[in-house]
């Protein structure tokens, strides 16, 4: 994938990365999976679409709702992932389809939900939204959520972004603040926001865990060469060295919820 955007137009594939993300990127604490079931994202019976869903996280983690769930990805080798990990949890109520988020090949009205983890930035806005809209029910849910690292308030994190900046100069998922809301233009017409909820979060990782997570990020695995993921690896182990575990990373949750303004016929 290519996006003028991102990383000043470097490729990245998140299909190379999918070993490490299906074993390190199950990470969102339960805390956010209670907020989402507060907020209305996963009734018993709802029908939702995960889009951009990698290696079914969202849908493995909800399962136990008894909601209904399509994992979506553009990524072939991610949808693989996810049906190997849903499989060895024994969950069966996750459907896998792989497309992207702009042209879904799903019908009018299909889903009571959708969803968007860490991944809407990657999509063309307008059109998702479009799509979003025309395969949700009327009055359906659109929640978007993303979780950012905090580097200024981290000093592991700091150190982290630092290193692969040295191994990807180009790379944009590194300086993140605290969120500042404002209602998108994407939105407009379309949806509108019932729902803004941020909070943060300190998530405990072992060294091998936050190391995973790292390389299975669009800046390390998705796309540097083996001989520098491997050198990266190295060098940063040696870095980690000087700190104890559980690494206590300082991180924050963003969850919108959105209804759609589509009426019954």
């Amino acid at each position: 994938m290519k996006l003028s955007y991102i990383d000043k137009g470097n490729e990245f594939d998140f299909g190379r990365t999918s070993d490490d993300y299906a074993k390190y990127r199950d990470i969102y604490p339960e805390s956010m999976y209670r907020k989402l079931i507060s907020f209305g994202v996963g009734k018993n019976g709802q029908n939702i679409l995960d889009l951009g869903s990698g290696t079914a996280v969202l849908p493995v983690n909800l399962a136990h709702t008894g909601a209904r769930f399509t994992a979506s990805d553009i990524s072939e080798n991610q949808i693989l992932y996810g049906k190997q990990l849903a499989a060895r949890r024994g969950i069966k109520n996750i459907e896998f389809r792989v497309c992207c988020a702009e042209d879904t090949g799903f019908e009018d009205s299909s889903f009571d939900v959708v969803t968007a983890v860490q991944c809407f930035h990657y999509f063309n806005a307008e059109k998702a939204a479009d799509e979003i809209r025309r395969i949700l029910k009327p009055n359906g849910i659109f929640c978007k959520i993303f979780m950012d690292w905090l580097p200024f308030e981290d000093e592991v994190i700091g150190e982290m972004e630092a290193l692969v900046l040295r191994y990807n100069p180009d790379w944009g998922g590194r300086g993140f603040e605290k969120f500042r809301y404002s209602y998108p233009g994407w939105a407009d017409g379309r949806f509108n926001i019932e729902t803004i909820h941020s909070y943060n979060v300190s998530l405990e990782f072992t060294k091998e865990a936050w190391i995973g997570r790292i390389k299975s990020c669009r800046g390390v695995g998705a796309s540097l060469s083996e001989e520098k993921i491997a050198a990266f690896e190295g060098e940063y182990r040696e870095l980690l060295s000087k700190y104890s575990e559980p690494l206590k990373l300082k991180h924050q949750i963003h969850i919108e919820i959105y209804r759609s303004n589509k009426k019954a016929d």
